[in-house]
């Protein structure tokens, strides 16, 4: 090497190495936890080279520009709907006495609300029907938005129906992430446009310090059809929701019919993530239609790496530690933080009927060994039940507390939930919704199978070795 070529690779690695010492100083003041500072750091000092674009990828905890957004180009939605958060008092439910509910009301930055119409829809085929129908019948207006959506049968059933109604006056938004939905094609993105479609990606590497960011993700599923009509839930839209995937078969899921003020909650988390993505203000209808003899009480939590708190953390953890008798939770996924295994083991111990239940088959190799991990850390003798689905996959997300309370949404029981995904929950305060899911879910467990929470022990050295190098990736999983 001649005196040039060193003294120009000399300068090379000098300029990664102050990077990577000033981006290790980055990682120090913004890690989430101290391990993490210290292991970002070391590997950021010492092996840059290789850490710097893994950093810039995964290493951020806070998705930027988010909440400036939000406060500066959402003052005329912000407007509208002081009538819906603070005045109109008539569609509120007062818990005011209640401390215990009010966590929720603190996390969410919406109002509980009563007189809800909330029914279950339970797998694709009524999932898409009641859809479907509510796109069917608008008369001003429909919001899409979801995380992955194929062009394949069921997304160009959509896509027809959508162009139809556009074609008809009837706005249509539509919001996908462009990571989740990365299969979509430029010709299939503008036909929809062409067709009359307000169609965006979510842009989760728009603004200062997210521009390598692809670990944050919109995981929301949202419809909202004038106002008066909202759809949420586990599916998106694709054929494997319907159970037509050659790799998994049946596919279990559920989503929610929502009629009621809690329509309003649904608008208005879309209407922030629309602003996002577009920097523009639909005009939309703000009245809060309240169903008569609805008995439905419910609260709207939107989570994500914008909130200034671990929203979906802290959703998860205060739920548990509220259950007096049980805590069914039904995920696809199992990777839980340290806080919510506490909250689980102490559940336990109350006396608590604990149930986790999880898919058999993965559709996340990485995701799946490390349930095995966690399983086996959370699990006290036989006081908290974990079950594996048997049929296909199970991809829904259920919470349910007691008998009252019931939650339905987006957000998986997993750190990318907590801490890097945009989701929703749906929190419903009622007896006669929580019996419904209690039923829903007393039919599923009818078709698992029981795990041991020890069977890791069991198996051979190298599957062990892959569930404990899987669990060093948690953070990002």
């Amino acid at each position: 090497m001649d005196l040039e070529s060193f003294t120009t690779l000399s300068i090379v690695l000098a300029m990664i190495h102050t990077l990577g010492l000033f981006t290790a100083v980055d990682a120090i003041m913004t890690a989430r936890t101290s391990q993490g500072a210290i292991a970002w750091a070391l590997l950021l000092i010492f092996v840059p080279y290789l850490t710097l674009p893994f950093y810039w990828i995964f290493g951020r905890s806070k998705f930027k520009g988010y909440v400036n957004t939000r406060r500066v180009r959402s003052r005329n939605i912000k407007d509208n709907t002081q009538t819906f958060r603070v005045v109109d008092v008539s569609v509120v439910a007062d818990f005011s006495d209640r401390p215990d509910l009010l966590v929720l009301e603190r996390l969410a930055d919406f109002p509980y609300t009563h007189s809800n119409d909330i029914r279950l829809l339970v797998n694709g085929q009524a999932t898409f029907d009641a859809i479907y129908d509510a796109i069917e019948e608008a008369k001003e207006y429909v919001m899409l938005q979801t995380y992955i959506f194929r062009d394949d049968g069921v997304g160009q059933r959509f896509v027809e129906l959508l162009t139809r109604k556009a074609k008809e006056g009837i706005t249509v938004y539509f919001l996908y992430d462009e990571i989740g939905s990365y299969q979509l094609s430029r010709t299939f993105l503008n036909d929809m446009r062409e067709s009359g479609i307000q169609i965006h990606a979510f842009h989760t590497t728009r603004g200062k310090g997210n521009r390598f960011q692809l670990n944050f993700r919109n995981h929301r599923k949202i419809v909202v059809v004038d106002g008066q009509f909202a759809a949420v839930g586990g599916l998106n839209f694709g054929d494997e929701y319907m159970g037509l995937s050659k790799r998994f078969g049946a596919w279990r899921d559920t989503h929610l019919a929502i009629r009621g003020p809690a329509v309003q909650a649904l608008q208005w988390s879309f209407l922030e993530d629309w602003y996002w993505a577009s920097a523009e203000t639909p005009h939309v209808n703000w009245d809060e239609a309240p169903v008569e003899n609805a008995e439905n009480t419910a609260i709207v939590v939107p989570m994500g790496p914008a909130d200034t708190v671990e929203t979906c953390g802290l959703f998860f953890v205060h739920a548990i530690n509220s259950a007096e008798k049980r805590i069914w939770i039904a995920s696809p996924y199992f990777v839980p933080d340290k806080q919510v295994i506490c909250a689980l083991q102490l559940a336990a111990l109350r006396g608590c009927d604990v149930r986790i239940m999880l898919p058999e088959r993965p559709d996340h190799l990485l995701v799946y060994l490390s349930s095995f991990h966690f399983i086996h850390e959370t699990a006290i003798a036989d006081r908290i039940a974990f079950y594996r689905y048997q049929p296909g996959f199970l991809h829904q997300k259920v919470l349910l507390v007691d008998d009252k309370f019931a939650s339905v949404g987006t957000a998986n029981l997993d750190n990318r939930s907590f801490r890097l995904n945009f989701e929703i929950m749906v929190a419903i305060f009622s007896e006669p919704f929580a019996k419904s899911v209690e039923e829903m879910l007393l039919a599923d467990f009818e078709k698992c199978r029981k795990v041991d929470p020890n069977e890791i022990l069991h198996r051979s050295f190298w599957f062990r070795l892959g569930v404990s190098g899987s669990r060093l990736m948690s953070p990002v999983q």
